[in-house]
């Protein structure tokens, strides 16, 4: 250090893992990412409130998706935009439903508004929700009672489970299975009930005649199926093993997908490559230019 004193643990290892040949090449790379991210997110909820059209239970669905996919990569990005320009990285302390929506529209199109009622989709949405919200509130609290005396450096470049663990001298046992617990459900759940609706989708779509439809409904199952193998993959790769035997390494790589990647994708591929979207986009622009 300039003073003479000796460096701190936290210096030492922070100037370690600088590399500022990198920083400026990743910001631009995760900010046109997060760009992406916010106005492909905010298009499909505003869209949804301007077009009459679109006032039904799968864009109802999508609208929610979207504002989650925005909260979640608001709350990381920024702060891991801010963490390459600066040297010094400091934190200061002051699906589911979509698919049961997919295959009622797929497997039983004539009683689609009978299914999904305004009642079912509020019930499935608030559903997510409040679990959600349980379960991070769980987590919340028993993170209260750990203390943190090994270090004060966080490998990681947002606040993560795992990694508040590692620097954690108390006993985490109980946290470590309640992250394997709570994991499992929040991603086993939702996976396999998306992976049988898409059982029956595919056994819908093979009874089309046409093969232009069935190559049709094909491409638009595989983008889906792509964006939900690419998040649940990923989370599932942090959390569904034990701290001991999970590398910080490749669990940041993981990481950048769930929380950076698929919020970008997921406007993309479930709404604004949609015809309709597309026709609710061109009449909103179409009505800003003649007013």
């Amino acid at each position: 250090i300039n003073n003479g004193r000796q460096l701190s643990r936290w210096e030492k290892l922070s100037r370690s893992k600088y590399n500022p040949e990198l920083q400026l090449p990743l910001f631009f790379l995760f900010l046109v990412v997060y760009v992406v991210t916010v106005v492909g997110n905010l298009a499909m909820i505003t869209l949804k409130g301007l077009s009459a059209h679109l006032h039904t239970s799968k864009y109802y669905f999508l609208s929610n998706l979207s504002f989650i996919d925005l909260c979640h990569s608001t709350v990381i990005t920024p702060k891991m935009l801010v963490n390459f320009v600066t040297e010094k990285n400091i934190v200061f302390y002051p699906a589911s439903a979509m698919a049961n929506d997919h295959y009622a529209t797929i497997c039983n199109p004539l009683l689609y508004n009978v299914i999904m009622s305004s009642h079912i989709c509020f019930g499935l949405t608030a559903r997510v929700y409040i679990l959600d919200i349980i379960g991070s509130t769980i987590h919340t609290v028993f993170m209260m009672r750990l203390l943190s005396c090994k270090s004060n450096v966080i490998n990681h470049y947002f606040c993560d489970l795992f990694p508040l663990l590692e620097i954690s001298c108390s006993n985490t046992f109980i946290n470590e299975l309640l992250v394997l617990v709570l994991s499992a459900f929040n991603i086993l759940t939702p996976a396999l009930t998306i992976l049988a609706s898409y059982i029956f989708f595919i056994a819908s779509i093979l009874r089309i005649r046409s093969t232009e439809g069935r190559s049709k409904a094909f491409s638009t199952c595989s983008s889906h199926i792509s964006a939900v193998a690419v998040f649940f993959g990923s989370t599932a790769f942090m959390y569904l093993q034990p701290s001991s035997v999970s590398s910080m390494d490749q669990g940041k790589v993981f990481s950048v997908f769930y929380t950076i990647i698929v919020p970008m994708l997921n406007p993309l591929i479930y709404s604004l490559q949609n015809k309709d979207v597309k026709f609710a986009l061109k009449n909103v622009l179409d009505s800003r230019i003649c007013s």
